[in-house]
C-alpha cells in the first residue's frame, strides 16, 4: 500500500467560502477535501486544518513517520514560522507549499516565506483549484500506483 499524501492547512483556512471571498473564493474547505480525494484517485490522503501552529508541526513529524509527500498551505504560519519550518526540513519526501492568492501580488508582508527554502515546489493563485494541482502532481513526484490499484 502506498503512504499517504499528507494535505495541512492553517490558520482560517477552516472559514473559507465565507472569509473575503474576493480573495479566497466561495468554494468551503469540505469542498476542497472531496476536490482532493477526487484528484487522487484513490491514493491514500490524509487531510487536516488548525489554527494550532504546535499541531501543524505535530501532523509534519506524524508525515515524517507516514507519509509519501505533503501538501502544506500554511496560511499566516507561511510568514512567522520557523517552528514549521524546522519540521518540515526533517521530511525526506516531496513538499509543496500551497497559496490560494498569488502571494507575491499582494502586500508586502506576504513577499516572504519560511516554507519556500524547503519546498520542493510552489503552487500560488491558482485558487484552491491549485490544491487539486497539487495531488496530482505530487502523485506524479511520489510515483507507485494508487492504494488498491
Amino acid at each position: 500500500m502506498s503512504k499517504p499524501i499528507y494535505i495541512l492547512n492553517g490558520p482560517n483556512l477552516n472559514r473559507l467560502g465565507t472569509r473575503e471571498p474576493e480573495i479566497y473564493g466561495r468554494t468551503t474547505l469540505t469542498e476542497v477535501e472531496a476536490s482532493c480525494r477526487e484528484a487522487a484517485s484513490g491514493r491514500p490522503i490524509v487531510f487536516r486544518q488548525s489554527n494550532r501552529e504546535y499541531e501543524i508541526v505535530e501532523w509534519v513529524h506524524e508525515a515524517i513517520d507516514e507519509g509519501g509527500g505533503i501538501i502544506i498551505n500554511p496560511a499566516a504560519f507561511t510568514f512567522t514560522s520557523m517552528a514549521i519550518m524546522d519540521a518540515l526540513k526533517m521530511f525526506s519526501g516531496p513538499i509543496i507549499e500551497l497559496h490560494i492568492s498569488n502571494i507575491h501580488k499582494r502586500e508586502p508582508i506576504y513577499h516572504r516565506s519560511y516554507v519556500s527554502p524547503v519546498a520542493t515546489a510552489v503552487i500560488a493563485g491558482l485558487g484552491t483549484n491549485g490544491y487539486s494541482v497539487a495531488v496530482r502532481a505530487m502523485s506524479d513526484m511520489i510515483g507507485g500506483p494508487p492504494a488498491g490499484a
